[in-house]
């Protein structure tokens, strides 16, 4: 059960994909993990603050019990109130379970959590072939019972696991890509009744731009993506005295050519548009970022957040922490992306260049609330 005092209770996203798997190493090379992407990243540009390397827990393995309550203690001592996992489930297949599964086995680390279903097609978008599918996502009736039972048993009866009046709190990552998802809601919350709860608290998130209204769906409530990519700032362009160069030497400098084919955008000009634009709707939760920079992924297409520091970061999070205390959402979740996408450069875990000056922004602007 969630602290019903009125608090805010910040929930970080956590990437379980920090060990290897047989899969990555058939598709991208024996004992690939996130790690091979975030060590051979280069900066694109001038101030381009790449590669993003991790400082007090070092290149981690989620298989290592020591890692996982590390992490947690970390967490807990900066004012995080709990983790959403990422779950990767293909009609029956699951993906980078082993830290989920050793989570629950274990029972370590004593640490709330919660579970968003990334319900999409596993594809080679890392290495830019986006049209090949590596392991496909399906519905379907019987798919459906089967992954709720299996949540029910091994997830939410678990007494660490985040509820809403008892209720278990489960995200769905992409609603569109469901045949009838009104359907599936249905068939989730049945099943959950007949196990002993009296419903299921099912949100979804506003990623790919996709913001209807929970109950037009069948949903509790909505989660805020952040960054929100349909709402970004203008891309930064070639200053004059770089287009000046480019056209003097009759070429396009690797810098100008970056800035081009990536989408780099001021993380400034966001948090300031993010905060003048904010509206507060009691179905949906808060979700900040403290940075964000997927070109460790991505070879062309990426989007930068450039400029992200720790006070912009606690600017956009003391406000945000501002606005849902005088809302009137009865649970007070924020959540914040990420705790660890470390090739997404989207983390407040430490790193060589800001150590645990994130994570000091995070207790600051709640400490302060």
């Amino acid at each position: 059960m969630i602290d019903s005092s009125g608090k805010i209770l910040p929930i970080a996203v956590y990437l379980p994909q920090f060990h290897p798997i047989p899969e990555n190493d058939k598709w991208w090379g024996k004992g690939f993990t996130e790690w091979t992407n975030v060590a051979k990243a280069k900066p694109l540009f001038r101030g381009h603050y790449q590669p993003h390397l991790p400082a007090d827990l070092g290149f981690y393995d989620l298989r290592v019990q020591e890692t996982r309550e590390a992490q947690a203690q970390l967490a807990r001592q900066y004012g995080i109130y709990g983790f959403c996992y990422y779950h990767y489930w293909f009609n029956g297949k699951r993906l980078l379970d082993r830290p989920l599964d050793d989570m629950l086995k274990t029972k370590t680390p004593d640490f709330p959590f919660m579970i968003c279903w990334a319900n999409e097609n596993w594809t080679r978008r890392w290495d830019g072939q986006d049209n090949e599918v590596l392991m496909k996502q399906e519905y379907s009736p019987v798919d459906d019972k089967n992954h709720i039972q299996f949540l029910l048993k091994n997830f939410f009866s678990d007494p660490r696991y985040i509820r809403v009046a008892n209720k278990p709190f489960f995200l769905i990552y992409r609603p569109k890509l469901f045949p009838d998802v009104r359907k599936t809601l249905e068939c989730w919350r049945n099943e959950a009744r007949k196990f002993g709860f009296n419903d299921l608290y099912i949100g979804y998130t506003h990623s790919y731009n996709f913001k209807e209204s929970p109950e037009n769906y069948g949903f509790d409530c909505a989660v805020e993506f952040q960054p929100d990519f349909a709402g970004l700032p203008p891309k930064i362009k070639p200053g004059l005295k770089e287009r000046l160069i480019n056209k003097l030497h009759h070429t396009t400098s690797d810098y100008s050519r970056n800035l081009i084919k990536n989408k780099v955008v001021s993380y400034q000009e966001h948090v300031d548009n993010t905060i003048k634009n904010a509206k507060m709707d009691p179905r949906v939760y808060r979700m900040v970022t403290p940075m964000w920079d997927n070109s460790a992924r991505r070879q062309k297409g990426a989007v930068i957040l450039n400029g992200s520091t720790p006070a912009l970061y606690e600017k956009w999070l003391r406000h945000t922490v501002k606005h849902v205390l005088e809302s009137q959402q009865a649970e007070k979740f924020i959540f914040i992306n990420a705790w660890n996408e470390w090739a997404e450069g989207n983390h407040l875990e430490p790193c060589q260049k800001w150590g645990l000056q994130y994570l000091e922004a995070t207790k600051n602007a709640l400490n302060d609330a």
